[in-house]
């Protein structure tokens, strides 16, 4: 089943954001996974895009390589910050496009892992219901 959404999360659209609660997840149809993640080296490195050894190197010339590879969109100097890549949807690189799931859900970035108690508006998520749960919940 594909699931599609009408509105896409944007961090300048707080208001419409539902206050987070256990369990939320498992219906949404993902939304925050439509926000510019930003990451650290650390989390390159669990999400196997930097080995042990690069994080030590040159991290612009590794910033070159990710922007090459379109896995980044920024790399931003002073706060040794990457904006990952998302896709021409802008949904995340590794969030599936069916299930609606992350890919990488364990070796996750930390911004990910923090939701929603860090970000735009903490307590608060861009909550989307799946389209297959719409009608019968609401």
């Amino acid at each position: 089943m594909v699931y599609t959404r009408s509105i896409q999360a944007t961090a300048d659209d707080l208001s419409t954001w539902t206050k987070y609660r256990k369990k939320l997840c498992g219906d949404c149809l993902a939304t925050c996974c439509t926000l510019p993640v930003e990451v650290k080296v650390p989390d390159l490195v669990r999400m196997e895009l930097v080995d042990k050894f690069e994080q030590d190197g040159n991290i612009k010339q590794v910033a070159r390589r990710l922007k090459k590879e379109k896995l980044i969109d920024h790399y931003h100097h002073r706060s040794g910050t990457f904006t990952l890549s998302r896709m021409a949807s802008g949904d995340c690189l590794y969030l599936h496009p069916d299930t609606r799931r992350c890919t990488i859900y364990q070796k996750r970035p930390d911004t990910c892992r923090n939701h929603p108690q860090v970000g735009p508006r903490p307590g608060f998520c861009p909550f989307l219901l799946k389209e297959s749960k719409r009608g019968k919940d609401c």
